[in-house]
């Protein structure tokens, strides 16, 4: 089934087993009275069966449980299950059942209440997952996977890929690399058949360049690497030009050695494979983040609505032009947004240079334009991009399009900075001064990919205040 499907099922199995689950308490405390006569008896039943599926549901949605788990292990997902379940009921426990309950039966409609949510949500969810594997053995709602690799290396991982069908793989293509004196060649699948490498056709000759291209015309979501432990330099080349590109990476485990901690082992229904530079941050933070991007968006934007508007009175009034700049920038995955500044330079400021760098005294720059960018407030209106989800409080800053092509073939590992959202302020931003050379782009690509490779609330958190102290004194530029 496809992904949408897939939520849309899970919403709706697991809306159906919480709402069961409440029914069986209600009926357990109130109609039964397992445990006692209640203290307090419901005006109603509907409106508090509503308010605790909404309960279970946001949890599970904050807990990451509503994310993608493809061909995961349903032993892994009852685990996650049976922690959040836990959690949910000893809250529950505190804020609702401690004052509505005997002393002396509390043990036991607790208990009541979490076997009854954990044993049927697991009910439901494995039967979801179960149709999912009989429909992914049939073709459906598979992943469109890419092959990197040597020739019998690519043929090898084509028959494992084969011997697998649970596992959800359809190989559309591969890239057939080339040894001294080989040819390297490009292959895909006729008709989409992964399941023997006779099925497969050259098309042309291709190199490794290629890759980028393929991802986007073959609409590829994993790319296999069947390479060798000594090709560290191919392996590298692969990681640089899949950098930005919405893929997951998964390698034969030769190179579990080369690439440490970079790395999680899976075994995907028996096909053995380790996926490179997965996610950072666990679910349960990543739903956090967002939750403080558009909290703290809303706060600034609302309760200083009138400094803003006078900002832009201000703007308009001491140069010609709008008072809000927009510019394409590239965000996430490569995706281009729009983004929006207070404006800081005249109208027409690279109209005779082109794109270029601000420098420090930059005579482009007005002199409101001045002030904004020493207190860092020219970028409130990037809270609006926040809110839209183009952005983050913190992330790697957004470059545009034409910057973005030419520091790629300059910079090693540039598009790794695409993998998260790109953020307002950041931990190059903190940590490195305003960049006016290429060789300042390239120390805050290093910050930029030090603080992706360690996400983290508590460091957004510093980044954040360091970014207050750097706008309260006025030292942004």
């Amino acid at each position: 089934m496809s992904r949408r499907v897939e939520l849309a099922a899970l919403l709706l199995i697991d809306g159906l087993m919480f709402s069961l689950a409440y029914g069986l308490l209600y009926l357990a405390r109130f109609e039964w009275q397992w445990f006692g006569p209640p203290v307090l008896y419901p005006a109603a039943f509907g409106f508090p069966m509503l308010l605790m599926t909404a309960y279970w549901m946001l949890l599970f949605a904050f807990s990451g449980l509503y994310r993608e788990r493809y061909a995961d292990s349903r032993l892994d997902e009852l685990v996650a299950l049976f922690k959040v379940v836990s959690v949910g009921v000893l809250i529950l426990v505190f804020a609702i059942f401690i004052d509505t309950l005997e002393p002396s039966s509390t043990r036991e409609a607790i208990f009541f209440y979490w076997a009854s949510v954990y044993g049927l949500v697991s009910v439901g969810r494995l039967g979801v997952r179960t149709v999912q594997k009989v429909l992914r053995v049939h073709g459906y709602g598979v992943h469109r996977a890419l092959i990197v690799g040597w020739g019998d290396k690519v043929e090898e991982l084509y028959q494992e890929v084969a011997r697998y069908p649970e596992a959800g793989l359809k190989v559309v293509g591969a890239i057939r690399l080339a040894r001294p004196g080989e040819s390297s060649a490009l292959f895909e699948a006729e008709g989409g058949d992964p399941t023997a490498v006779a099925t497969m056709t050259s098309t042309s000759a291709c190199t490794i360049e290629a890759l980028p291209r393929l991802i986007d015309e073959l609409k590829v979501e994993d790319v296999l690497i069947a390479l060798e432990g000594r090709d560290h330099d191919a392996l590298l080349e692969v990681l640089r030009l899949c950098d930005g590109k919405p893929v997951k990476l998964k390698l034969v485990p030769d190179f579990y050695t080369l690439i440490g901690g970079m790395a999680r082992t899976e075994h995907m229904y028996g096909l053995p494979l380790i996926e490179v530079l997965p996610e950072p941050m666990p679910a349960w933070e990543q739903s956090m983040k967002r939750l403080m991007d558009v909290a703290v968006s809303l706060v600034v934007l609302v309760l200083g609505l009138p400094l803003w508007l006078a900002i832009g009175l201000l703007i308009r009034l001491t140069s010609p032009g709008p008072a809000i700049y927009r510019q394409q920038r590239v965000g996430q995955h490569g995706r281009i947004f729009t983004l929006y500044k207070f404006r800081t330079m005249y109208v027409d400021a690279e109209a005779r240079t082109g794109p270029v760098w601000a420098t420090k005294d930059d005579p482009r720059i007005t002199p409101i334009g001045r002030w904004l960018r020493r207190t860092r407030l020219d970028e409130v209106p990037q809270f609006w991009n926040v809110l839209k989800g183009d952005m983050s409080l913190v992330g790697p800053r957004p470059e545009r399009p034409f910057f973005v092509e030419q520091l790629a073939r300059e910079i090693p590992l540039y598009n790794r900075r695409h993998r998260v959202k790109p953020g307002i302020t950041g931990w190059a931003q903190v940590r490195w001064k305003y960049d006016n050379s290429l060789e300042d782009v390239r120390q805050k690509v290093k910050f930029d990919l030090f603080y992706i490779e360690n996400m983290s609330l508590r460091m957004d958190l510093k980044i954040l205040f360091r970014t207050i102290y750097t706008m309260l004194a006025g030292k942004g530029q």
